[in-house]
């Protein structure tokens, strides 16, 4: 059966399964509800199928203007080097470069970043502009 991409949110339980076998969800414990509440605010979506199944799902946060963020693409592992999140992405910048976007970003997660580089991402240099919160780190206020 051919995978099928879809424009519309999975429900939030359906996601919470793809978005687990990433191995994230051990650091965030986020609930179906959470991650129901940022698939509501995310501006577009790409969800991929296999019957019924969701394999694969990627979406942008954005200003409208200026920036866009690409958060959580996944391809489950058992889809993985089908050319199924190459497809996602591109309908993601898609998307952004309709919008006139004028800077797309990403996280990239551990291992993927020839991934994103053979699609015309850049990692940023070491002293480029940007950093992360991190709670826990041993020089807070």
């Amino acid at each position: 059966m051919p995978i099928e991409f879809r424009l519309s949110r999975p429900s939030p339980e359906v996601y919470l399964a793809l978005f687990e076998t990433t191995g994230w969800n051990h650091e965030y414990q986020a609930t179906a509800e959470e991650l129901g509440r940022a698939l509501d605010n995310s501006q577009f979506v790409v969800a991929a199928y296999d019957g019924e199944r969701l394999v694969g799902f990627g979406r942008v946060l954005t200003d409208g203007s200026l920036h866009a963020m690409i958060y959580e693409l996944i391809v489950h592992p058992d889809w993985q080097r089908q050319g199924i999140g190459g497809r996602i992405l591109g309908e993601l910048i898609q998307w952004c470069q309709a919008a006139r976007i004028r800077d797309i970003q990403l996280f990239c997660a551990r291992g993927k970043r020839a991934f994103y580089e053979h699609r015309g991402f850049v990692a940023r240099p070491e002293e480029a502009p940007g950093m992360q919160y991190r709670p826990h780190s041993p020089h807070r206020l």
